[in-house]
């Protein structure tokens, strides 16, 4: 019940994003982790995507834009 911490306080401290699992679970109530309601959500990390219900890492192409 208790923390073992005396006198810790949160105040202050950056909060860290979950990461997604690596796939989903495929459970009627989605977890908090899951790839794909990450995906339909919008908290899913850049550079990041789900295909097959599996979590996909993404190239991102840096290409110049030609100026006109």
């Amino acid at each position: 019940m208790y923390s073992s911490r005396v006198g810790s306080s949160k105040k202050g401290k950056a909060k860290v994003a979950k990461l997604p699992k690596k796939k989903c679970c495929v459970s009627s109530s989605r977890c908090k982790r899951c790839p794909i309601r990450m995906l339909k959500e919008g908290t899913l990390p850049p550079g990041y995507t789900v295909k097959k219900r599996r979590l996909v890492k993404i190239e991102v192409k840096g290409g110049k834009k030609k100026a006109a």
